[in-house]
Parts: structure tokens; C-alpha cells; sequence
């Protein structure tokens, strides 16, 4: 697993841009190496912003998007099309603006899909994708060349919250119920499924995500601050701006 990089950016709206131009070198590069790219999504304010600046970019024209695949970290398990779903956010914003094949845009179960009202049928649902769409040799997952979080006051990372059952879940994609931030119910890749991505960045804005930045950064246990256990196999990436990043030590910055 790599070592944690620190970029801290002067307020929310560069680090969306920084993060979002940050995406689109990567997409290119792994289109470049690997003729397609996976890249896994996540939900929130920063990530919103994110998906606003892509779609801005000039840049994203450079893209081949027919040859780019979408997952997503977590999802509330709502019906679709519900304000509230990371998906929904995704597709107002970006999605739906650049011509991606809709066979590649990977959306975690609804709660009115074949699935109905269980979430651990829909857990195992998009497990049983992931494993499909798994490189030759491998048993559960594709590749990932990114993967996107934020970072939730308390320490979460997708729906992997501080002290919950989800953290002793070995399978890849998991159900959430009783999830302290609303809506109580979800679905989340685990800490073991978002740790073989090859790049894993964290991206947190605001001066409420300070203290649990922080703490990850110190060394904090994955359990109580589950950001502290988040790795990518070849970068973990903390982008920053500079309100959240109050707490981190000076020689673990690099600003921008």
C-alpha cells in the first residue's frame, strides 16, 4: 500500500478545479496505457463541484467516454432518480453532459429495482457486476484507476462509518442499516474492495472536515476514524483545501 500524499489548495472552488483537471490527466493516461479507464465516484458537496468542473473543462473533449467505466463508493438505497442518490447528483451534473456508453455507468441498486427493499440483496447485486466486469485472474474486482471519497465530519469514508459493523464485512460491497448520517439505509464498497484501487483520493473541503482530517492524518485508528484506513495499491492522495486542512502537520503539505 502507498504512502499518503497531502495537497492543499487555498478554498473549495480551486480544489474542485485542481481535482477535476487531476481526473481528466488520469482518464487520458490510463486510456493511454490500458485503452479504457475505471474510475469510481463518490457523493457530497466537494464531489458535486468536482462533476461541475469536469463538465467546464475544455479538456474533457480529449476524453474517449465510450471507453470510460463508472462505478460508485456507496449509494443511499433510495428509488431512483431521488435527489438524494449519489447517482442522481452524478448525472445532473457531469453524466449526463459527456457521451459515455450507458453500459459503463455501473449504478449501485435502487431501492425500487429488481431488488426491492433489501439492501443486502442489492449489496450482493452489484458485487456479482464488479465481479464480472473483474480483470483475467482476478476473483471480485475490476481494475479502478481512481478512486474518489469525501470525507464525512466524523471520519466516513463512502458509508463506512466510525464504530460500525460494516468495518468486519470482508465482502466487497456491503449493506448499511442504521447508518448514523440519514438515510439510514445504504449500500457501500468495504474498506477491503476500496483498498485495491490503484490511486484512492480524498477530497475534502470546509473547515467542519478539519478535525477529522486530522486525525487520519496522525494515525488514527481505521475503526474510529475510518479514513485512516483507506490506501491506494500505488498513490493515496488527500486534495485538500485549506480550511480542512488545519489540522494536518506543515511537512505533510504541499501547497497549491
Amino acid at each position: 500500500m502507498s504512502e499518503a500524499s497531502v495537497a492543499v489548495h487555498a478554498d473549495a472552488d480551486l480544489l474542485a478545479q485542481a481535482v477535476a483537471a487531476r481526473l481528466l490527466v488520469k482518464v487520458l493516461d490510463a486510456q493511454a496505457e490500458r485503452g479504457q479507464a475505471s474510475v469510481v465516484l463518490t457523493g457530497g458537496r466537494i464531489a458535486a463541484a468536482v462533476h461541475r468542473a469536469v463538465a467546464a473543462l475544455p479538456a474533457r473533449d480529449a476524453v474517449d467516454w465510450s471507453r470510460v467505466d463508472v462505478w460508485w463508493g456507496d449509494e443511499r438505497f433510495l428509488p431512483t432518480g431521488d435527489p438524494e442518490r449519489n447517482e442522481t447528483q452524478a448525472r445532473a451534473a457531469l453524466l449526463d453532459v459527456v457521451p459515455l456508453d450507458p453500459a459503463r455507468v455501473h449504478a449501485m441498486p435502487a431501492s425500487d429495482g429488481p431488488d426491492g427493499a433489501d439492501p443486502e440483496e442489492a449489496a450482493a447485486r452489484y458485487a456479482a457486476e464488479l465481479a464480472a466486469a473483474a480483470r483475467p485472474g482476478t476473483a471480485t474486482l475490476p481494475h479502478f484507476d481512481v478512486l474518489m471519497l469525501g470525507i464525512g465530519e466524523d471520519g466516513h469514508v463512502a458509508s463506512v462509518f466510525p464504530e460500525h459493523p460494516v468495518h468486519y464485512d470482508t465482502r466487497p460491497v456491503s449493506a448499511v442499516r442504521g447508518s448514523p448520517k440519514p438515510p439510514p439505509v445504504r449500500t457501500t464498497l468495504t474498506l477491503p474492495a476500496i483498498n485495491t484501487a490503484e490511486e484512492v483520493w480524498l477530497v475534502a473541503g470546509g473547515a467542519d472536515k478539519a478535525r477529522a482530517v486530522g486525525m487520519a492524518l496522525a494515525g488514527a485508528g481505521p475503526v474510529q476514524v475510518p479514513a485512516a484506513g483507506v490506501r491506494g495499491t500505488s498513490r493515496t492522495l488527500w486534495l485538500l483545501d485549506r480550511a480542512a486542512a488545519a489540522d494536518v502537520p506543515t511537512r505533510l503539505r504541499s501547497l497549491r
